[in-house]
């Protein structure tokens, strides 16, 4: 292994550089994929007339389409019907539609959890439909979606290499483009990636664990 060279500083701020991008993907990704979701999975629980069942419709063909081929879409099909996306929006637009299609799952069924007594007692008590939604269902409910949540955020931080194949600049890609100089930087920059993502994961496991132990 020749540990040395392998870690110059140009290929370090290479690596680096695709690890931003990589964390900007998956933040807007996240970000975009809680509120769809959310918005998708609260629609869900209420059935509301028409939106609902077309909905689960959508949601149980993304869920059973592989993230891959979504993304191959985004970035090679969406043109055809006008729609022109550069590679990191491609891998944005993809990752969303992924996870938030998984993310309506969590919350719905994370709403529907919540024992229909208390539903009942809300509303016997005077609040309507989308008071007992907003007070007494979306905050226990919240409680029990943040695990599998976050499972799913992580899950997404990590699927993000994915996008190599449509030469997303991400960490993967310019690790890749380094450990191509020389046979011998293997090991070295993949322990060195793999460091990379334990890390970020790991943050984001015990915020959220600290975030859940403060709603309790």
């Amino acid at each position: 292994m020749d540990v040395a060279n392998a870690f110059s500083g140009h290929n370090i701020l290479f690596i680096l550089e695709g690890f931003v991008v990589t964390l900007r993907v998956a933040f807007i990704a996240i970000v975009l994929s809680f509120i769809i979701g959310c918005l998708v999975g609260t629609i869900r629980y209420t059935r509301l007339p028409v939106a609902a069942p077309i909905l689960a419709v959508i949601v149980e063909l993304v869920r059973n389409l592989p993230l891959l081929l979504i993304i191959f879409f985004t970035r090679f099909a969406l043109p055809d019907i006008g729609i022109k996306l550069g590679v990191e929006n491609s891998a944005i637009v993809g990752l969303a539609i992924f996870e938030a299609a998984m993310i309506s799952e969590i919350v719905r069924s994370g709403l529907n959890s919540i024992d229909k007594g208390q539903i009942e007692a809300a509303r016997s008590s005077g609040l309507n439909y989308t008071q007992t939604l907003w007070h007494i269902v979306l905050p226990q409910g919240l409680r029990r979606m943040m695990p599998p949540m976050v499972s799913q955020f992580i899950s997404l931080l990590k699927d993000t290499s994915l996008a190599i194949v449509i030469s997303l600049p991400d960490l993967m890609h310019n690790s890749k483009i380094v450990i191509g100089q020389s046979y011998n930087y293997t090991l070295p920059i993949l322990a060195f990636v793999a460091l990379l993502y334990f890390a970020v994961n790991y943050a984001l496991s015990m915020a959220a664990k600290r975030l859940e132990s403060r709603m309790i």
